[in-house]
């Protein structure tokens, strides 16, 4: 199948899913993940109405990011891999909106070499496989707390990723924990902090955690298989 085919295939899912959940297909935000993905085929994606993309890796994104954004000057660039400290400066040169700060030495950074107001998701661990990065649940709203006084962040909501399961079913707790922390921490009214999006679900799982309250979906599989 083509990008074009599978990209299509994917917003169907999506679409069902969503009224699966009595919910509006255009509340999803789909972010096609790019990672290992040659330039063309981005190309081939963007060009066929993706709107948001997302990198994983800050020297993969160097390698592109002007080529891309030369060409398509409005897509919105998300990153959603582990960021290091010592690349701040880098990521925020290139990206429009950053997923994965999972500390508050990360975010201070971030606040203190911005020139702008930089749209953050805090992400959560909400899984206990050591693998994984975030912020734990118990501890995200004393992150937040702290977060939300920093000059130049504005926090847009949260993100997870659950486990590696056999079925994606064993995901639906997961999300459910990231929705509902979520819910508890829009009702703190903390400056600098709106639950706007909750950032959740990939290839393998992005149906379920849209039925359990996802409005931006991650996807890279899906979409460019066969890369």
């Amino acid at each position: 199948m083509s990008i074009k085919e599978n990209l299509q295939a994917v917003r169907n899912r999506i679409i069902a899913a969503a009224e699966r959940a009595g919910r509006d297909p255009k509340e999803i935000k789909l972010v096609a993940v790019i990672k290992n993905v040659s330039l063309g085929k981005v190309f081939e994606a963007l060009e066929d109405g993706v709107s948001d993309i997302g990198e994983n890796r800050i020297q993969e994104a160097e390698s592109r990011y002007e080529d891309i954004r030369k060409r398509f000057p409005q897509i919105t660039y998300h990153m959603v891999g582990h960021l290091q400290r010592n690349k701040v400066r880098q990521a925020l040169d290139m990206f429009d909106i950053i997923q994965s700060v999972d500390s508050e030495r990360l975010a201070r950074e971030i606040s203190e070499r911005a020139k702008r107001k930089v749209p953050i998701l805090i992400e959560v661990k909400t899984s206990e496989e050591a693998t994984k990065y975030g912020v734990p649940p118990e501890s995200a709203v004393e992150l937040l707390k702290i977060v939300s006084n920093f000059d130049n962040i504005s926090v847009q909501g949260l993100m997870t990723i659950a486990p590696l399961v056999d079925n994606p079913e064993k995901t639906r707790p997961y999300f459910a924990k990231l929705k509902k922390l979520g819910e508890e921490i829009k009702n703190l009214n903390l400056p600098n902090v709106e639950m706007r999006f909750f950032s959740m679900g990939m290839t393998d799982d992005f149906e379920i955690a849209i039925e359990e309250g996802s409005n931006m979906v991650r996807i890279g599989r899906a979409i460019f298989k066969g890369e």
